[in-house]
């Protein structure tokens, strides 16, 4: 069945949140809360940090049942949850059963619908933000829900061949098959030797959790990066992440998550409320919020 975005409400009040673990430094909850008090409606906006609870997976059914019984019109579902959570949907978009990866539960009229909305944000980030790159050969680093997500998105703008790389070689030859039976056979590879990859490719893609807060590092060494690449990273906190620091240094062009956070919640905004987003908007109050806390970590 066809999924259409959830009705406006007569009251206009949304409680809403965001499932993950590790999210204490979410901007989320302002972006979808300036938005509606832009709009003239009250939204609230939580987040329920597994991690900081001493919770797990096993725990999601049951938060789902409170949130819906208590009156929220959904919640975004972030790592490492995407996939996980879909156990408990009652249907899905065509989109994001395609993906096989959720980002946005809408609950309505006593069911779970869950979409994806991070297949456009990542689209419409890399076109606005890098729109001179090529998109010949694409190294992905991930394959997880996040990666299922941008995976597609690149194929769909034209990659013509993209590799991927994961820790967990079944969830990359899992992906990697999705999307040849979706795409077409070989525009999707798994990758065997990390090197050799980035020598031939154009970009690279980080949609793994590595380099945000609470998992440090770089997905990536330095010493296999060139000036003409291209790189971005999904994650926006820290917005310049090592990954990115270590690209910048090594000439690349380089483009930080943030367009795609702010992308990927103008579609879930409107899932949960049925009033169009002003993405613009949503965009400069994301800067704001990110600058004010830059000057609180001075």
């Amino acid at each position: 069945m066809t999924i259409l975005t959830h009705a406006r409400t007569a009251t206009a009040r949304y409680l809403t949140g965001l499932i993950g673990r590790d999210i204490q430094a979410s901007l989320s909850p302002f972006l979808h809360e300036s938005e509606a008090d832009a709009q003239g409606v009250r939204l609230i906006y939580r987040l329920f940090d597994l991690a900081a609870d001493k919770a797990d997976a096993d725990h999601l059914p049951r938060l789902l049942d409170a949130l819906q019984v208590t009156g929220f019109a959904g919640v975004n579902i972030t790592h490492p949850y995407k996939q996980a959570v879909i156990a408990y949907l009652d249907d899905l978009s065509p989109q994001a059963r395609q993906i096989g990866a959720v980002n946005t539960v809408v609950f309505r009229e006593g069911r779970r619908l869950g979409f994806n909305t991070d297949v456009t944000g990542f689209a419409e980030n890399l076109r606005t933000g890098l729109p001179t790159a090529r998109f010949d050969r694409v190294v992905q680093m991930g394959a997880g829900g996040a990666g299922s997500a941008t995976a597609h998105a690149l194929l769909h703008m034209g990659v013509r061949e993209l590799t991927l790389f994961d820790p967990n070689a079944d969830r990359a030859q899992i992906l990697c098959n999705a999307l040849c039976d979706t795409h077409g056979p070989q525009r999707a590879v798994v990758g065997q030797d990390l090197a050799t990859a980035i020598a031939a490719a154009d970009g690279i893609v980080n949609a793994t959790p590595i380099g945000m807060t609470g998992y440090p590092g770089s997905p990536v060494p330095q010493a296999f990066l060139r000036p003409e690449l291209w790189v971005t990273d999904i994650v926006y906190f820290p917005l310049e992440t090592q990954f990115l620091r270590e690209a910048n240094e090594a000439g690349c062009a380089t483009l930080n998550g943030s367009g795609m956070t702010v992308f990927q919640a103008v579609g879930a905004f409107e899932h949960f409320t049925g009033r169009k987003a002003d993405s613009r908007r949503m965009a400069d109050n994301f800067r704001v919020a990110l600058n004010a806390g830059n000057q609180n970590r001075e």
